[in-house]
């Protein structure tokens, strides 16, 4: 009886060859950095697939309407005032006689602009601010952490109110401006705690050690590895802000009508009675902000899981 082939190829003792998922794990040439094993976990997330195509979705008809929407969201017929669903107008018609799906559609451009431009400007200028506190320490630490502390004791919506009713225009940079001059506190001691973590790594020292500047090292060697953290506080944030803003809208001192925004439709659908006898006007637009809130949540819950090591 012939002898078993017996392989001449330098592998372990009991003679199986190493499976190509090791080789692949330990070949130095094919590791992967922190970023791109965090895009690996994200596309096999449902939950950052979902909300991913949910936000992609708004954003399409956030910047191209007419692409599902022909109709002028600011065209009204009175004599259809109140009526619901019919074919053509699917979501029926508000207070005014202005089609409730144009309305909603339209809608969101103002939406997510106020949410994305006010949350670039609170990442911003929180980032700033705390990570200068962080890195330099000492005087400016207090200086800086002793103004966040202020901001901090203004309510953000309080805030909001009372500084919107004090200039009384109308528009998204308002708003918009408002929004991220009071909301940047958190974002700030996040990014303060976190460029406190990362100078002290020896990596730093040794940047330090060899000479390089206080903006180099911030930039180049601390600001990558300490910005983690704040893209999941602002990816969050950002849900919170479009909620906000209809908040504002709601209370009559955020966007004002003839803007077309979720907020200004809910407030103008706030009537109790008219919401008994037609409770389409307020519903889709309600639907449509929590969807949108909800998926920006969803997005920065997946993404702090990605990015936090402790939770891997």
């Amino acid at each position: 009886m012939p002898e078993p082939h017996r392989p001449d190829t330098p592998f372990d003792a009991q003679g199986a060859a190493l499976d190509e998922a090791v080789v692949t794990r330990t070949d130095p040439g094919r590791a992967r950095s922190l970023s791109s094993d965090a895009w690996h976990d994200l596309r096999r997330n449902p939950v950052f697939v979902i909300s991913a195509l949910l936000i992609v979705f708004l954003l399409v008809i956030a910047v191209w309407p007419s692409v599902i929407a022909t109709r002028d969201p600011l065209y009204c017929q009175l004599s259809r005032s109140l009526e619901g669903p019919a074919p053509g107008h699917w979501f029926g018609f508000d207070t005014q006689g202005c089609d409730v799906y144009t309305r909603v559609v339209y809608g969101a451009r103002a939406s997510i602009a106020v949410g994305v431009c006010a949350t670039l400007g609170v990442a911003v200028l929180g980032t700033v601010v705390g990570g200068l506190a962080g890195f330099f320490g000492g005087f400016w630490d207090a200086l800086l952490s002793r103004t966040t502390d202020v901001f901090f004791a203004v309510p953000l919506v309080l805030g909001a109110i009372v500084f919107l009713s004090m200039i009384k225009l109308s528009g998204i940079w308002p708003v918009v401006l408002v929004i991220a001059a009071l909301g940047w506190p958190q974002i700030a001691r996040i990014a303060r705690g976190a460029v406190i973590t990362a100078k002290q790594n020896d990596y730093v020292q040794a940047a330090r050690a060899l000479g390089a500047s206080n903006s180099r090292i911030l930039l180049r060697h601390i600001l990558p590895n300490a910005v983690a953290p704040v893209i999941v506080m602002a990816t969050i944030m950002l849900g919170t802000i479009i909620a906000l803003e209809a908040t504002l809208s709601f209370l009559g001192v955020g966007l004002r009508p003839p803007t077309v925004s979720w907020g200004v439709d809910i407030s103008a659908a706030s009537d109790g009675m008219q919401f008994r006898n037609a409770p389409h006007i307020l519903l889709y637009p309600a639907a449509a902000l929590s969807l949108c809130v909800l998926a920006f949540i969803m997005m920065g819950d997946a993404v702090r899981d990605a990015l936090d090591p402790k939770l891997r």
